[in-house]
């Protein structure tokens, strides 16, 4: 049953650093009821001193509303504020078309493999 029907949020956020990189995973229902969650979570990343990078790991989201992706457009104008770069990873499937149809696509830094948005990260540290 979706988040929607239930009214509670279906997202799991996980996060870990590396050296230059904070790294979030996604996994589950970005949609309304994962933004409280979501939220919640990037606040204790934004008490942290920022880091070059913030990798989104995105490969494991199984579905994305309009405000998932504004949540995203936020995150990315906050990153933007701090002088860290976000990069999105994973993003195949759900996210790919949901970027591409919203027009987002290229406003983001996209990978279609975590790996090689954590590669990248670590060659510029």
């Amino acid at each position: 049953m979706s988040s929607e029907a239930t009214g509670r949020s279906t997202l799991v956020v996980t996060s870990g650093l590396s050296r230059n990189a904070i790294i979030i995973r996604l996994e589950g229902e970005l949609d309304v009821n994962a933004l409280p969650v979501l939220r919640e979570h990037l606040q204790r990343i934004w008490d942290l001193p920022p880091k070059p990078f913030l990798i989104l790991d995105l490969g494991e989201v199984s579905f994305c509303d309009s405000m998932g992706m504004n949540e995203l457009v936020s995150l990315l104008q906050r990153c933007e504020a701090r002088g860290t770069r976000l990069l999105l990873g994973g993003v195949q499937g759900v996210m790919a078309r949901v970027l591409s149809i919203t027009g987002l696509r290229h406003a983001f830094e996209v990978f279609a493999r975590f790996d090689d948005a954590l590669r990248l990260a670590v060659a510029k540290s």
